[in-house]
């Protein structure tokens, strides 16, 4: 038996022990306390906060290992007109709808958040950049085809995506890091919107040693690592 096992067992000849009881309490009312505060209540996502945790130890984990680290921001195409058009409700019910999508088409090593309003963000540890540009093609395709059904009503959603990656050799800040990868959103938005874009590969190259199988995935073959 552990010592863990000794500590939460009853001493002998004592059937009932209140502290016991107690101690299962506070551990379930702080593990929801913990959820609460790192999930975002209307999506069930993890929130803003959660994010910027997690990205730091995944930025400090790649500068240890090497391992780069990626991120995909998400902004909802057109969003304010889901609101104008049907309501904040029709809004919630597609935001929630997005969350179920996004958590569907990413793996299970990454960590998808709501960054907030109609924006989300997905970290991917140890991942190189045509991985993260293939895991977010994938995001963008699965929202494209999903439909929102609200009411009597049905509609569809498109995404516009940033995608950007920290490598052992950055000099990147988690802030600076994150505004590199928001502008290739803003990329993608002005450029249409529904689309991926990211840094220029013969920049990559340069900063995190692409290697031939790496260049084929991003430029040719749709396939994860």
């Amino acid at each position: 038996m552990s010592k863990n096992q000794e500590l939460e067992s009853c001493p002998v000849d004592e059937p009932d022990c209140h502290w016991l009881t107690e101690l299962s309490s506070l551990r379930s009312e702080n593990s929801e306390l913990k959820l609460l505060v790192t999930t975002d209540t209307l999506t069930g996502l993890y929130n803003f906060r959660y994010f910027q945790e997690n990205l730091s130890i995944e930025m400090e984990r790649t500068l240890r290992a090497g391992r780069p680290t990626s991120i995909i921001m998400i902004d909802l195409d057109f969003f304010k007109s889901i609101n104008d058009k049907w309501g904040h409700e029709a809004g919630n019910q597609a935001l929630k709808m997005a969350a179920t999508v996004f958590k569907q088409a990413i793996r299970l090593s990454d960590v998808v958040c709501r960054y907030g309003g109609e924006e989300f963000v997905i970290i991917l540890p140890q991942t190189t950049l045509p991985t993260a540009v293939n895991v977010a093609e994938r995001v963008r395709l699965w929202l494209e085809q999903a439909v929102v059904e609200f009411e009597a009503e049905s509609f569809t959603l498109t995404a516009s995506l940033g995608v950007g990656v920290f490598s052992k050799d950055s000099e990147y800040t988690r802030e600076s890091f994150v505004d590199s990868v928001d502008q290739y959103l803003y990329q993608a938005k002005q450029q249409g919107r529904n689309q991926v874009c990211h840094v220029d590969y013969s920049t990559l190259k340069s900063e995190t040693s692409v290697s031939a199988e790496e260049k084929s995935a991003l430029f040719g073959n749709n396939q994860d690592e």
